[in-house]
């Protein structure tokens, strides 16, 4: 089922996420839910704070980056209650862009290797899996959706200051894009 985006401004995007138990019964389909979203919103990826729910939960399907990285051709997990262990490498620049800010890509500065412990979608933990390049800037990426972090809290406050006016016209709703969002409530003025 195609779920609704969480939109730039709303809280959920800011709040960290909960560890999910073993036995929860709903997580498999939430899963074929957030691949199915993912994929009917052309993402590469997608965080559980993007769909509203706050769990240590996100998906990645890379493939759509394999003509210029060959390393992501089926590349598609599942990690659940991640944790970033260590980061090394050079910092390099890439244009990212987020489903929940839809419009806006910003240059941003990443390590270019992690180091993670996740459990997969059986339940099998992966510790300190090391991932490099594309691959760790994609889990970077989501991994912060469920530390409450944006790519635009990444960027130099100069960028900030630029792209303010199109952040406050996805979070007021001005900004359509071609799947559905959930924004931020408006305050009622009394």
């Amino acid at each position: 089922m195609m779920l609704p985006i969480t939109a730039y401004g709303h809280p959920t995007l800011r709040k960290k996420g909960s560890e999910i138990e073993k036995n929860n019964q709903e997580l498999q389909q939430l899963i074929s839910d957030m691949f199915e979203t993912m994929y009917e919103s052309h993402g590469v990826g997608l965080a559980a704070q993007q769909i509203n729910k706050t769990l240590l939960l996100f998906v990645i399907d890379a493939s759509p980056f394999a003509e210029e990285f060959p390393e992501t051709k089926d590349f598609k997990k599942v990690f659940i209650n991640a944790e970033i262990i260590r980061q090394e490498g050079k910092e390099w620049e890439f244009e990212e862009g987020c489903l929940s800010i839809p419009g806006i890509n910003e240059f941003v500065n990443r390590k270019s290797i992690i180091y993670i412990n996740y459990y997969d979608e059986d339940w099998v933990f992966h510790e300190e899996e090391k991932f490099e390049g594309i691959l760790a800037r994609i889990i970077q990426h989501e991994y912060d959706h469920t530390q409450g972090i944006l790519f635009t809290d990444r960027i130099p406050a100069f960028k900030k200051v630029l792209i303010k006016r199109k952040l406050n016209d996805i979070s007021s709703g001005k900004t359509k894009p071609a799947y559905k969002m959930i924004y931020p409530r408006k305050k009622v003025k009394k």
